[in-house]
């Protein structure tokens, strides 16, 4: 079987190549050795070592990476989550464990955006833009170093780049999980559509399955195909299983009658995240003429 070049390097131009097990990369290719990184922000995954190139993924702040390989000061870099591969700058990738200075169990962040601000007041200059899944370390204060300001609470929180900050106590607070993936994902409504994002400052379809998915503990590749691979088809689809179509992915909300789905997902028509009924409007008639099947999460 051919590895996937979006998770397994393999690059004829450049003779470079991970080596598979009982498979040694071609005489005199490279052969890359993975080194751990973590994402100082939010890092685009690019298809080229350019600016100009395409997004095809992103790393979320505190992420863990692994880099491959190095050129004109950017990184090949593979997500740790999901083994997705791409180019992003060296500058935004760290050595360190956000938070691993201190050995301390990191925050993750839950709230779907948020920032981080330079002192424990919503008026102080804002240092970075948070999202859900986003990696924080402990403040070396510790939850001791907590304030209250005008009846908000206060954290204070290392950023992956070790820079101290604050965030509100919300931005943190672990609420019940999600019953179904489908749950989750409509808390990204009207989030705008980004090819290749992941978060909801922008997404794409896959990345709001994934991300959906994810709420619930299941991990699931990076791209829709992937996705399809991943999953067991169904004929009856339900709340949380996920549509596929040519190049797309939608989220179940449910059956309202033999026939009629309802989904939701992250349009590129629509430029954002929205409710749509297969076989209703514009949008909804191309689903339902392109629709390929459903695959469920085979417990």
């Amino acid at each position: 079987m051919t590895p996937d070049p979006r998770t397994h390097p393999y690059d004829p131009q450049r003779r470079w190549a991970e080596a598979l097990p009982g498979q040694p990369v071609p005489s005199g290719w490279r052969a890359l050795t993975p080194l751990p990184r973590w994402a100082a922000y939010r890092a685009p995954l690019r298809s080229r070592p350019e600016e100009a190139a395409p997004q095809i993924s992103e790393a979320l702040p505190g992420e863990a990476l692994e880099l491959l390989a190095e050129e004109g000061g950017w990184g090949w870099a593979r997500t740790l989550h999901d083994r997705y591969l791409g180019w992003t700058p060296l500058e935004g990738l760290l050595e360190l464990r956000p938070g691993a200075p201190l050995r301390t169990q990191p925050f993750r962040v839950q709230a779907l955006r948020a920032h981080a601000y330079e002192a424990p007041r919503v008026s102080s200059p804002v240092l970075a833009e948070l999202c859900w899944g986003a990696v924080l370390g402990a403040s070396p204060e510790g939850p001791w170093g907590e304030v209250t300001e005008e009846g908000r609470r206060w954290v204070p929180v290392r950023l992956p780049t070790g820079e101290p900050a604050w965030v509100g106590a919300e931005v943190l607070r672990l609420g019940p999980p999600p019953a179904t993936p489908a749950d989750f994902a409509l808390r990204f409504l009207e989030t705008p559509y980004r090819w290749g994002g992941r978060s909801a400052w922008g997404l794409d379809c896959s990345g709001l399955s994934q991300l959906a998915y994810a709420a619930c503990g299941h991990s699931l590749p990076r791209d829709s195909d992937q996705q399809a691979t991943a999953l067991a088809p169904t004929q009856a689809p339900r709340r949380g299983d996920l549509a596929f179509f040519p190049g797309h992915v939608a989220v179940v909300l449910g059956a309202l009658r033999p026939g009629e789905v309802e989904v939701v997902h992250a349009s590129a028509a629509a430029m954002r995240v929205q409710v749509d009924r297969l076989g209703e409007g514009e949008i909804g008639a191309r689903l339902a003429r392109e629709l390929l099947g459903y695959g469920r999460w085979d417990a």
